[in-house]
């Protein structure tokens, strides 16, 4: 049975309470129907994986995404999966593009600072069929955007070129694309299987996002470099993390240092829509307190590595102050 529940004004906070089983999933997608865009952060990572399949089953029709967390702890030595950055860069797309009625992220995800809205804009591309394409551009213009030249490609971010045939893996897909040239027009884009290398089903356009969620161009490892030095005292060339770097090679944990490719970052709250209602679920301010807890005793802990220096904490994630500030 369908409920109206009276919307909040802008600018006022109502709270709601006592829900079992899946009925904050009713109650929330019966919010989504009446004003949407809504976006839902989860006090952890388990209720907003719940709350997405939960959702579309009481709405089918409101177009809901999950921004998943990195799946790293702080300070980690080693960086999150392909699938997740790519999930990660398509729903921040869909987000900023107003294609996302229902947005729903962890709060974990919702404290860090995030690429510019401007770098992801403009780093996506799309490719159609039919279209003339300049092979050297599209391969200066997928290095730009951080894909990676590979003899065969099985993961996101990855392309190969044969001849008159490119293989390419957009991030936030979930199948690579084998696109067949005549001369020097798209003939034809399939989709195909990583396994077998068969073709699945045609299609007429690809969106392509940038591999990384920073950029590893001239630009962006000139700002690194220049942001560094900044940060960090003592001769950066004697830093294996700012050699790496300066070589266009990616080392593992990278990701701690997003802000130094920047700027300046952004955070969730510069992609959402300004007419989006945004909704906690549950009580998020002792999760807030328990992570920066542990995160500054990650801090205190790991700092003491001189070829690696850290960011401090307020650099890289959003404190209680600002977040709330920002709600």
């Amino acid at each position: 049975m369908q409920h109206k529940h009276k919307l909040p004004a802008p600018g006022t906070v109502s709270r709601y309470a006592d829900f079992d089983g899946s009925s904050d999933a009713l109650f929330l997608a019966q919010l989504g129907q009446q004003a949407k865009p809504i976006t839902i952060i989860t006090a952890n990572a388990l209720d907003a994986q719940r709350l997405l399949e939960e959702i579309p089953y009481f709405a089918p029709e409101l177009k809901a995404h999950l921004l998943p967390d990195w799946e790293t702890l702080p300070y980690d030595t080693f960086s999150p999966h392909h699938d997740l950055v790519s999930e990660r860069l398509a729903t921040l797309y869909q987000v900023m593009n107003g294609a996302c009625d229902v947005l729903i992220a962890p709060l974990t995800t919702a404290l860090y600072r995030m690429l510019p809205r401007e770098y992801l804009a403009a780093h996506t591309f799309f490719l159609k069929q039919k279209e003339v394409l300049d092979l050297a551009g599209l391969r200066s213009q997928l290095t730009l955007a951080g894909y990676s030249h590979v003899t065969q490609v099985f993961s996101p971010g990855e392309y190969s070129v044969r001849g008159g045939l490119i293989d390419l893996f957009p991030m936030g897909s979930p199948l690579p694309y084998r696109i067949d040239l005549l001369d020097n027009e798209v003939d034809t884009i399939r989709t195909f299987d990583v396994d077998t290398q068969r073709s699945i089903y045609p299609v007429n356009e690809i969106r392509l996002l940038p591999a990384r969620e920073f950029p590893l161009d001239e630009a962006g490892r000139t700002c690194f470099r220049g942001n560094f030095r900044e940060k960090f005292e003592g001769d950066p060339t004697k830093k294996q993390i700012y050699k790496d770097i300066s070589k266009g090679m990616t080392p593992a944990g990278i990701e701690y240092y997003l802000p130094l490719f920047f700027e300046q970052t952004a955070t969730l709250f510069d992609y959402l829509p300004e007419n989006t209602l945004l909704c906690l679920h549950r009580d998020v301010r002792p999760i807030i307190d328990e992570f920066w807890r542990d995160t500054q005793s990650r801090y205190q802990l790991l700092r003491a590595d001189i070829d690696r220096p850290l960011l401090p904490p307020h650099d890289l994630f959003l404190s209680s102050d600002i977040f709330f500030g920002k709600l």
